[in-house]
């Protein structure tokens, strides 16, 4: 099912029109970011974005950038586009909470990846024995300098599958 544009400030002032590709960044579902069950999340205060629930435990980058941030329960990487847009991708719901990180980070603060790279990969398995949500958050946290996002397919996707656009 086809999404319809999901951010809309196209008013013409400041944006250089460059366009993102925005990737699955595992196999799974992809869902749109109000279907999350966080409200933070789904209420968007964190920014736009979308949403994959997870099949397998790879998890990739939805964009070319550098790595900005991991959380140091690295249930989180901050990621950074050459034209600034800070794209957060957050493994799990409630996952900061475990006894143990559920993920194993394969990047490190600095460098520079490619969409669909891999970042980390996730113990489903582990997330789901401590009873939290696998899905993986895909947002942009500087959502005001994004022209457009649109998230043109949901549902089964596999990896590095092209499911947006995003326009600064």
């Amino acid at each position: 099912m086809v999404q319809p544009t999901i951010l809309d400030n196209s008013d013409g002032a400041g944006f250089t029109g460059h366009v993102h590709q925005l990737l699955a960044v595992a196999d799974g579902e992809v869902i749109d970011i109000t279907s999350v069950n966080d409200p933070v999340f789904s209420q968007k205060m964190m920014g736009e974005g979308y949403a994959v629930k997870p099949e397998s435990e790879e998890v990739a980058s939805p964009v070319d950038g550098e790595i900005i941030s991991i959380f140091p329960t690295k249930h989180a990487i901050g990621i950074r586009t050459n034209d600034g847009i800070e794209v957060l991708v957050h493994m799990g719901i409630e996952t900061v909470q475990m006894k143990q990180p559920a993920s194993r980070v394969v990047v490190n603060d600095g460098q520079k990846v490619k969409a669909g790279d891999t970042l980390a990969y996730m113990d489903l398995a582990a997330v789901r024995a401590e009873g939290k949500d696998t899905t993986i958050i895909i947002v942009m946290t500087n959502s005001d300098k994004v022209d457009t996002l649109q998230l043109n397919k949901t549902g089964i996707v596999q990896k590095g599958e092209t499911v947006g656009t995003m326009t600064v």
